[in-house]
């Protein structure tokens, strides 16, 4: 019989599902996959020993998270479902009226979208899904630069760098040769803690190109909890919808 439990780790919640077996005898295995964090334990093994076991590992289960890409049931873009932004789930609302294409509203932490009324619901999944992409980009490319603003007075002086928002499915952020910062939208879906962490990382760059120790040591002296925001955004970013 499968068991859901959860243990915290940080500021993270870690679900997993225990699944004992009388043919196990020593070993309690962990497994991450797109089901998510399963565990096979002896049917001895008490509950409190499972959960020293995860905190132990927690390190390792976020980084096979985000490795292991979780599955993310596809929007249909309808009333009821939630969409991420700034770490919280934003329930949306989908409105029929007399517009000629969808329009996003973010009203009371609801997301708003008002569609025509003639559009087939056939239409309407990738009409939505470009009009959320377009509202998202917007809302990076306000908070992206505002973030810069705020910490290159501690990386640089002089003009302030480009900030450019892009859509890049492989990195959060990319720092080119002329100091140019390219961010990814899908960082206003996460929480302001880790699109802060982001942007220091970038600046950085702009000092040590690569990832070395002295990298390591701007960033951290920025941000003291840099290694855990860093584990964090690993794990986030397997999990977002869009």
């Amino acid at each position: 019989m499968t068991q859901p439990s959860s243990v915290r780790f940080g500021d993270t919640t870690i679900e997993y599902q225990v699944r004992r077996s009388p043919r196990r005898k020593k070993t309690v295995q962990i497994t991450v996959d797109g089901a998510g964090v399963q565990v096979a334990a002896p049917v001895t093994t008490l509950d409190d020993e499972i959960q020293a076991i995860i905190r132990k590992r927690a390190p390792w289960i976020l980084q096979n998270a985000a490795d292991a890409q979780l599955a993310v049931a596809p929007k249909r873009f309808v009333s009821g479902e939630t969409l991420p932004y700034l770490g919280k789930n934003v329930r949306l609302v989908v409105e029929p009226a007399d517009v000629r294409y969808p329009q996003v509203r973010f009203d009371h932490w609801r997301f708003r979208v008002e569609v025509p009324r003639s559009m087939s619901k056939d239409q309407g999944r990738e009409r939505i899904h470009r009009a959320l992409v377009a509202w998202y980009r917007q809302r990076a490319a306000v908070r992206m630069e505002a973030g810069v603003n705020r910490w290159w007075p501690r990386f640089g002086d002089g003009q302030l760098p480009r900030v450019l928002i892009r859509n890049q499915r492989q990195r959060w952020g990319s720092c080119a040769p002329d100091g140019t910062l390219r961010f990814n939208w899908r960082v206003v879906m996460l929480e302001p803690a880790l699109a802060e962490f982001v942007v220091v990382h970038e600046l950085a760059h702009l000092s040590v190109k690569n990832h070395s120790p002295e990298f390591w040591a701007l960033v951290t002296a920025a941000l003291p909890d840099a290694q855990d925001r860093r584990r964090k955004l690993r794990a986030a970013g397997g999990a977002l919808p869009l």
